[in-house]
C-alpha cells in the first residue's frame, strides 16, 4: 500500500477508506478558528444537546454545516434567526463515514450593526476606487421603454407601488416582473439571476430593483459586492428603488438612477401622459400662433408689394424704359453722325492735300513731264539721242516730239 498520495498509481491505488482517513488526519491538524457567515438554516430539536446550522458565505453560493452545543446558542443575548450574520469559533472536522467537512462550533456571536456598516463603508471605498460609481458610467433612462423589467419581493407593496403608479402616469406601460427573495440568505443569488434574465430580454429597456424599507440587516443584500458588480455589468439601465429616502445601500450608487422610493421610481421610468399631452397641446398652440403670424406677415408684405406703382400700373415701368431706350438711341445716333461728319472733313482735307501734292497739280501750273518711249522720265538732256522720239505730258494731254541734232 503506497504511503503517500504521490506514490499511488492505477495499479496501486488507495481505497476510499484510506483516503477518507488521510483527509480526516489532515483536517484534524487544523487549529481552532473564527469564521464569519450567514445563518441560512437552523435545526434545533427539543431536548437535544447539539444544534445544527448551515453557515453560508453571503458573497458566493458556498456553505458549511456547523454542529454547536445548545448551551452556546443560549448564551447569546438574542436568539439566532435565519439570515443573521454571525461569527463562529469552530474546529474543522471531516466525517469519514459521509465524506463531508463540518465545523465543530465552540462559540457563536452576532455581527453588530456598527461592524456591518464599517464593512459596507470599506467596500464602498474599494468599489469607488475602481470607478464603479463614476457619473460617466451611468446611462440615461429611455423616454418611454417598450417593456419595464421589475425585480421585487413576492406579493410586495413595492411591486404594487411601481406598477400602479407607472400605469397612472402611462396607462399602456408593460412590465416583465421577477418576484424573488429581497432579504435573507438567497436574496443576492435570486436578485442577480433575475437581473441577468431581464438584461438578456431584448424588449426590456429599463430594469427596476425595488423593495420596501427595513433594518440595516434586511437591506444588506443590496450592499453585497456580488450584486453590485452584477448591476455594474448590466447593459440595460438599472433603477434602484430600495427602502426609503434615508436608506442608502450601495446599489443606489452603482445604479444608473437612484429613486428614493418605489413610487419615485415610477416617476423616473415612464413619462406623465397628461403632462405630455399638455406639452403637445402647448407646442401645437405655439406652432399655430407662429404660422398665423407668418401668414399675416406675408399677407401684409404682399399687399405692400401690390400697392407699389410698378404693380398698380404695370405699363408705367415699360413706358419709362421705352423713354430710356429712345434717349439712348438718339444719343447713339448723334454720336454716330458727329463721328461721320468728323471723318468726312478728314477725308476732304486729305483729298485737298493729295490734290496739292499730285503731279496733276504740278502740270496745271504749266509744267510738263518728258518720257522716253519706254516710260522712263527724262531727267538730263545729255542722256537723249539725236532724233529720239519723246512723249511730253502737259496739264490737258500729251504729245510726241523728236530731239534736234
Amino acid at each position: 500500500m503506497p504511503e503517500r498520495a504521490g506514490d499511488t498509481t492505477a495499479e496501486h491505488p488507495w481505497p476510499v477508506r484510506l483516503l477518507s482517513m488521510k483527509i480526516a488526519e489532515y483536517v484534524d491538524r487544523m487549529s481552532v478558528l473564527w469564521v464569519e457567515g450567514q445563518v441560512v438554516q437552523l435545526n434545533r430539536r427539543p431536548g437535544a444537546r447539539t444544534a445544527y446550522l448551515t453557515l453560508r458565505d453571503p458573497d458566493v453560493d458556498m456553505s458549511l454545516s456547523v454542529a454547536i452545543q445548545v448551551n452556546a446558542l443560549d448564551a447569546m443575548a438574542a436568539p439566532v434567526a435565519e439570515g443573521a450574520r454571525v461569527v463562529v469559533q469552530a474546529k474543522p472536522s471531516f466525517w469519514t463515514q459521509r465524506g463531508t467537512l463540518m465545523l465543530d462550533g465552540r462559540q457563536i456571536r452576532p455581527v453588530g450593526v456598527g461592524e456591518l456598516l464599517a464593512r459596507i463603508e470599506y467596500l464602498k471605498r474599494n468599489l469607488a476606487s475602481e470607478g464603479l460609481f463614476d457619473a460617466d458610467r451611468k446611462r440615461p433612462l429611455p423616454f418611454l421603454p417598450r417593456r419595464i423589467g421589475l425585480i421585487c419581493g413576492r406579493a410586495s407593496a413595492a411591486e404594487n407601488d411601481v406598477v400602479e403608479n407607472s400605469r397612472r402616469r402611462w396607462p399602456t406601460a408593460r412590465f416583465e416582473i421577477r418576484q424573488v427573495a429581497v432579504q435573507g440568505a438567497s436574496a443576492v443569488t435570486e436578485v442577480s439571476q433575475a437581473l441577468r434574465e431581464l438584461d438578456a430580454a431584448p424588449e426590456v429597456d429599463v430594469i427596476v430593483i425595488a423593495r420596501g424599507g427595513g433594518s440595516v440587516e434586511d437591506l444588506l443584500p443590496f450592499s453585497n459586492e456580488a450584486m453590485i458588480r452584477a448591476v455594474a455589468a448590466a447593459r440595460t439601465p438599472v433603477v434602484s428603488a430600495i427602502g426609503h429616502d434615508v436608506d442608502s445601500p450601495l446599489l443606489d450608487l452603482v445604479a444608473d438612477h437612484r429613486a428614493s422610493t418605489p413610487t419615485d421610481a415610477a416617476k423616473a421610468i415612464v413619462p406623465d401622459a397628461e403632462r405630455e399631452h399638455q406639452l403637445v397641446q402647448a407646442a401645437r398652440t405655439r406652432g399655430r400662433r407662429a404660422l398665423e403670424a407668418r401668414l399675416h406677415h406675408e399677407r401684409r408684405r404682399l399687399v405692400e408689394l401690390r400697392s407699389r406703382p410698378v404693380l398698380a400700373d404695370p405699363g408705367a415701368f415699360v413706358r419709362v424704359q421705352r423713354e430710356v431706350v429712345a434717349a439712348l438711341r438718339a444719343r447713339a445716333r448723334r454720336r454716330a453722325e458727329a463721328q461721320l461728319h468728323r471723318h468726312q472733313d478728314g477725308v476732304a482735307h486729305l483729298g485737298a492735300q493729295l490734290r496739292t501734292l499730285s503731279p496733276q497739280s504740278t502740270l496745271d501750273r504749266g509744267y510738263a513731264i518728258v518720257q522716253r518711249v519706254g516710260g522712263e522720265i527724262v531727267m538730263d538732256p545729255e542722256e537723249l539721242d539725236v532724233d529720239e522720239l519723246l512723249r511730253v505730258t502737259v496739264a490737258r494731254g500729251d504729245f510726241g516730239v523728236r530731239t534736234a541734232g
